[in-house]
């Protein structure tokens, strides 16, 4: 079943370490992404002329250019060199999600989803033979029992929690059901079906018992 592990890596096995240490206030955080490719990162709390100053003098980062610049923050489309997009692909070819990736201070908090537990463990064994390390700090299974108390099924209960997870609920969206249909591996029309019938069994499990009381 899915599984989403929140876990911390250090800058300096993964990315960005010396821009860090030249931005020590600089939070990063890399937009949610489904794709097998690194996503663009938004930086706040930061001179911009320092940040790529920081960008320029770190040697995992090839190239750095500003895209959006609003309220205090700045949206860069950063290429990386070969072993930290390597990573990337270990983490998402892997059947992995990244939902949410930040960075502060020297380190990296990850939250991503994985197919199941094993796929999970792989990642984290893929991770330590690199030299990278993972501090795994909470795991939580999308568990059946959840899925059964709503009346939902496991597919919708899957779907749900994609949606949410990946911003499809979020205004504007962060994902295009095209998107999130490729994610979980099934057709639009599939996807579509599965969260209609979600939101229908949602919306009967909240409104019988109030029909009921009322009787």
């Amino acid at each position: 079943m899915p599984t989403i592990a929140e876990f911390r890596l250090p800058a300096e096995d993964v990315a960005l370490a010396e821009t860090f240490d030249r931005t020590p206030n600089a939070t990063v955080r890399f937009e949610s992404s489904v794709s097998k490719t690194l996503p663009c990162l938004w930086v706040a709390d930061v001179d911009r002329v320092d940040l790529e100053a920081g960008f320029d003098a770190d040697p995992t980062v090839e190239s750095a250019e500003l895209l959006v610049e609003t309220d205090g923050r700045y949206l860069y489309d950063v290429t990386f060199i070969d072993d930290v997009t390597q990573l990337c692909d270990l983490l998402l070819t892997g059947g992995g999600s990244l939902l949410e990736m930040r960075g502060m201070n020297g380190w990296w908090q990850v939250r991503m989803r994985f197919r199941d537990r094993d796929a999970l463990c792989q990642a984290h064994d893929e991770l330590a033979a690199r030299g990278v390390n993972a501090d795994i700090q909470r795991v939580t299974d999308l568990t059946e029992t959840t899925a059964a108390h709503t009346r939902l099924t496991p597919e919708q209960q899957e779907a749900l929690a994609a949606a949410f997870e990946c911003g499809y609920f979020d205004i504007p969206r962060g994902i295009s059901m095209e998107e999130l249909a490729n994610e979980l591996d099934i057709s639009h029309q599939a996807l579509s079906e599965r969260l209609r019938r979600a939101y229908e069994t949602l919306v009967d499990s909240e409104l019988q018992p109030a029909s009921d009381s009322s009787a």
